[in-house]
Order: structure tokens, then sequence, then C-alpha cells
């Protein structure tokens, strides 16, 4: 029972396969039907070229999804994957429809394949040499990624458009491609190329600061105001070839996630996709009339100042139609909203679900300090409440939601559109970390939704056997940092001072983890065994912290971090500090050789990689005693079990031998 393997190599591509098909033998003995890695869409590693930021879609992604699928991994969580706003680098900001032009693969466009839209010698100057540094992560350089694309793009629609005219085999073909996506896109893209038009006059996506005319165009345009309809014409007449690119690169990264989806489909991989909340700027002008006018989304604090986040919230009268599930303009946004996110991905993510139920709004007018008082802290409850403590302001005894519109949202729309595309409620995974407002709580329990848990704050044994088999199970998410830091973390101790509070708590228990992974008392020396596991942990850092991914992975559908899986700890390297405006927030990356950084890490005196094979065989052990243990140590069941279970872990050994021979390259 000593300390984890040390690898030394990593196994050969011969060898691939049985790794493959052992670790998933394992997975599907345990029964977890869901182990996904959490892998935002910039955070993809460059390759050939370093185009300063990454891509979920690129050869540089595929290389990441075939690591993860030779370990066993089913599932990608991706971040929001639309067109960001002008000068705003989050994800969560970003377009609900339109994709995200930096993620088009431009390698690609040089080849045979695209007609070589792009010429190397383009290709060359704008991206960079791929970096090969001491880190085992890097950034994503936001900027420079905006000019690499000004460049790139503009040259590869004006050679479309002349190989197109030159009657170019690969352009025709294209064309008729580009044909079938105009004919379902193109109002949209009109609308979009647009507000991009406007964006680059003013300056800014904040079109509440243009002229009123521009502000409200596509609300009055639909109204079919004239002055608007001939200024909207004039837009596009005099901006058409501006206009003409957006919608070609719109459907070049569409092309490409949809060819990224046969092949992933190939190697049984899926992409999880995320729902975002709120939406961009650019949404919120083509859909201005479906969001009330002076609120916004926020997130509620009770010591502290609540989050302001700027995010436009639905107007509860504008969801469905008089008092009826027929849909409003607010409705039809959203319906869209969730086709757009599925189109390409077999699962998704609901980012703050609260948001779809009882979403808590803040006065957009009113200033920070007028929402707080110091000391102490009390609320404005004028400016700052759930939604459904809105009134109607003509008449303040009648609830604004009159319909309860926003608490049927879920069980009217959003539910029935998952099930048509395929995902059942107990799939998605629902980020329901939020107050738990009672409306919230009725609205959840009602229709009996998954959780997220986060065995960091509790045990998976206790949510397990309470019924929560159908949750998802993190211990760190793109939010939160390194879980390798977390036995580090300074906070207030049982006796009131200030400490390392993890080692504490609950959830971390030494004596739970050892008894957790070992429940077989009938195993010989069983006792001594979690004695060991227990004094390994309390003189490990390292070691404790891997039995809580070996919890982690004892669960039906479990999520880790690619920072966690790649050992990546310098607190620098956080994608996201919410709250906070840093520097670094959603720019970390993985470096172009995470294969040999991996390694390597796992051949270190202190490995913070996970080892996969050693933490699936502890897993695997720890879900046979479990099942003896459910089966009250009977003999006949054990037998029976491990004549299942032996082959798979003999199995697993075979392959931590492999892993903990010396590099061929290295022998004498």
């Amino acid at each position: 029972m000593g300390q984890s393997v040390v690898f030394g190599r990593r196994p050969t591509r011969a060898e691939e396969p049985f790794v493959h098909n052992t670790m998933n033998r394992a997975y599907d003995f345990m029964g977890t039907k869901e182990r996904a890695v959490i892998t935002h869409g910039s955070c993809f590693p460059a390759y050939d070229r370093n185009t300063n930021i990454g891509s979920p879609y690129g050869n540089g992604a595929k290389e990441w999804t075939k690591f993860l699928a030779l370990y066993g991994f089913n599932a990608q969580q991706l971040g929001p994957g639309g067109e960001l706003e002008k000068g705003v680098n989050s994800p969560y900001k970003s377009s609900a429809f339109a994709k995200n032009r930096l993620f088009i693969d431009l390698l690609d466009l040089t080849g045979d394949k695209y007609g070589n839209l792009l010429s190397e010698e383009t290709y060359n100057n704008v991206t960079k040499p791929l970096e090969i540094t001491d880190k085992n992560y890097e950034r994503t350089d936001f900027d420079a990624a905006d000019a690499t694309y000004d460049i790139a793009l503009k040259e590869v629609y004006k050679n479309f458009r002349k190989n197109l005219a030159k009657y170019q085999p690969q352009a025709v073909a294209l064309d008729r491609e580009y044909s079938a996506f105009l004919k379902k896109n193109d109002d949209r893209l009109t609308d979009e190329g647009i507000f991009k038009v406007l964006s680059d006059k003013y300056g800014t996506d904040d079109y509440e600061s243009w002229s009123d005319l521009d502000h409200h165009l596509i609300s009055r345009v639909d109204r079919g105001d004239v002055d608007a309809v001939l200024h909207y014409k004039d837009l596009y007449k005099y901006n058409k070839n501006s206009i003409e690119q957006y919608k070609f690169e719109q459907f070049l990264i569409t092309k490409q996630i949809k060819e990224n989806k046969e092949w992933r489909q190939q190697i049984g991989m899926k992409n999880i996709n995320d729902l975002l909340v709120g939406c961009s700027k650019m949404d919120a002008w083509r859909y201005e009339d479906a969001f009330l006018d002076d609120w916004e989304m926020g997130a509620r604090e009770n010591n502290k100042p609540s989050q302001r986040w700027g995010i436009k919230v639905l107007d509860p009268k504008k969801i469905f139609k008089n008092g009826r599930y027929e849909l409003n303009i607010g409705g039809e946004f959203l319906k869209e909203k969730i086709e757009a996110a599925l189109e390409f991905n077999e699962g998704i993510r609901v980012d703050h679900v609260m948001g779809l139920i009882e979403p808590y709004i803040m006065k957009k007018s009113a200033k920070d300090e007028d929402f707080f008082t110091y000391p102490p802290h009390n609320k404005n409850n004028n400016i700052e409440k759930y939604i459904s403590e809105l009134k109607n302001p003509e008449n303040p005894y009648e609830e604004y939601d009159k319909y309860w519109d926003y608490p049927k949202l879920l069980e009217h729309l959003v539910l029935p559109l998952f099930e048509s595309k395929g995902v059942h409620k107990e799939d998605a995974v629902w980020e329901d970390v939020c107050t738990y407002p009672e409306r919230f709580k009725q609205v959840y329990s009602k229709l009996q939704l998954p959780k997220i848990t986060n065995i960091d704050w509790e045990r998976a044994e206790d949510v397990i056997n309470e019924g929560g088999h159908n949750n998802w199970f993190v211990i760190s998410t793109h939010d939160q940092g390194a879980t390798m830091n977390y036995l580090k973390r300074i906070g207030d101790l049982r006796n009131g001072s200030k400490g390392e509070y993890t080692r504490e708590s609950r959830p971390w228990n030494v004596d739970y983890l050892a008894g957790y992974l070992n429940m077989d008392d009938t195993r010989p020396n069983i006792a001594k065994i979690r004695e060991e596991r227990k004094n390994l942990y309390l003189n490990n850092d390292r070691e404790w912290t891997f039995a809580k991914f070996s919890e982690l992975l004892t669960t039906p559908k479990f999520q880790i971090s690619h920072d966690d899986l790649l050992g990546i700890t310098d607190e620098d390297a956080v994608y996201n500090v919410p709250g906070t405006n840093n520097d670094t927030n959603w720019k970390e990356r993985i470096t172009p050789d995470f294969l040999d950084k991996y390694y390597d890490n796992l051949s270190s005196d202190n490995p913070t990689a996970l080892n996969m094979p050693e933490r699936v065989k502890e897993a695997l052990q720890a879900k046979i005693d479990m099942q003896v243990k459910a089966h009250n140590y009977d003999a006949d069941f054990k037998r029976e079990i491990y004549e299942k279970a032996q082959p798979i872990l003999n199995d697993l050994d075979v392959i931590i031998g492999i892993l903990k021979e010396k590099d061929p390259a290295d022998k004498v």
C-alpha cells in the first residue's frame, strides 16, 4: 500500500487499444455512465503553429480528444462557444447563436479540401512557431488572435469569391454547402452582420449608447417602421462585402464544427455544450423586445454586495402569450438559443439554472453604492430582488409575473425541447449553485432535476445514499483552481483561528476516505490497509488529494478539470477567478507538448497530474468492496464478483506495469 506508481513511458501505439479497452471495461463494471473533462474552447492546445488561441475543432483538439479517449473519458465539457463581444474575453457574455470565428482551424484552409483559400505564406506570417517552455500551461492572446484572424479571413473570403468566379471545383462544391447554410440562417446572419458594422462604427458593442435609430433598429424594422427599414437596407447595401464575409466566416466555423462532430462520433467522444444563462449584446439587440428594460441579472450575496453580472433578463410577460404556452418573443429567443446549443453537441450544461426559474434582478440604472450600506450590510430591496418580488407598476399589489411564467419555463419549454433533441433531464448538467430561494426549491423538487455535487463540500457516499445517483460529481471546475492546492487553503478553523481548514473538513476526513475506498471487512488485513492509507494521507498531501479523486471516480457521472488531469497547479493558471476582472481570466491554455509534460509530471519525484490507471484501479476496488458489503459479505457473491472483476484489475496492473517501464529511448 505504498505511494503512487512512477511512470516511465507512455503507451506505444500497439498498446493503446489494450489501454483504451481496459479503462472502458473498468468504468463499465463500476457503472460509471459519464466521465467528462472540462476544457473550454480557447484552452485547447495549438497544433503545427500557434494562432494565439485554442479551438475545440482544430487538429490540436483532436490530439487532446484522443488522449482523453485513451484513458476512458467519453465526454468533454466545453464552455460557451459563441462570438465574443468587442473587447470582452469571457465566453459567458458571448453570442448564443453566432459561433466564435477564432475557433476556425486556419491550417485546414491552406489545404486542397478548401481549395487553398489561405496561402501558406499568409498562414505562416500571421501565426507563430510552437514555443516549448518549462511551464505546463500557456496563455491565450485574444488581441493577437483577433489580428491574426482579421488578416487571414479577409484573404480567405477574397480567394473564395475569386475561385468561385473561375469555377474552381473546390470553390463550387463549397458554394453549394454555403448556399444551403444561408438558406437556413441568412436572416439572422444579416442582422448580426449589420450589428458588427454598427459596432465598428461606434467603437463599442454597447448598442444602448448608439443613436436612437441604431439602438432600436431591429425592433423598429419588425414593426414596419419605414425609416428603420430604409436605414437597414442602406447599411447592408454600403457594407455588403464585410457583411457577406461575416456570413462566410460563420459558414466555415459551422462546417468545421459539424465535421468535428462526425470525427468525434467515430471515437465515442461527446461534447457537452454550455447553455449560458445570458447572451451577447448582439443577441440582446436582435431580441430587444424580449427583455426587461431597466433590470439585469446578478447573484445574491447575503453578507456582502451582490454580484452585478450585467446580463439581460427575459421579460416574464414576453415568454408565453396570454397565460398559455404559445411562445412569445422571449420564448422564441430561448427556443432558438437551446436549438443552437444542441445543434452539433450531444449534451448540455445549463448555466445558472436559477436564471430560468427565479432570477435575481438588479436595477441597471443604480450605482454600486446604492445597493448596500456599511456597516451593517443592508440590501436596498427596491433595486435588487428575486423576480417573484417584482410588482406591476400599475398595481403594486399584483406580481409582475402574473401567470408565473418563469416557474413554468422549464416544464413547458426547456425540458420538452431537450427531449426532442435526445437529451433527458437526468443526463443534462444542471448548474444549481445559487442561494436556493423558496420558489426555486419548489420547482426543482417538483421536476426532480439532478444537481452538481462538489465532493470538496459533500461526501460522495452521503449524496448517493440519499438518492443523488443522477447528479454530476466534481471536485474542481474551471472557476476553482487546482485541487492539488486545496489542502493549503487558509480559512476559519473550528477553534476560531485561521489555518488550513480543508484538513479538518468532513468530506476530506482521512478515516472516511480510507474506509470509503476499502469497505470490505473480509479482505485480508483490511484494518491494517485502512490504517496505512490513513497514515499515508496524513503524511503526503498529494496522496490525500489523489484519494479524493479515487472517491470521485466511484460516482456514476463525474467531471474533472483539464488542470487537475494534467497537474497544472500554478496559482496564476486558474482559468477564471469568479467576481474578478484580473488580466489572466479566460486565458489559461494547454501547451502543445501536453503529452510530454503529462508523462514527465507523472515520472517526477512529486507528481501532481492524475495517474488515471491507478485512480481507476483504486476506484474499482472500492466499488467491488461496496457490492460485497451490500450483499452482507456473502462468500458466493464475493467469489462471483471477483471472477468478473479480477481480470480487469489484472489488466490495470499490466497497464501500470507498462507505464513503470523505462522509456525504450533511454535504454542502453
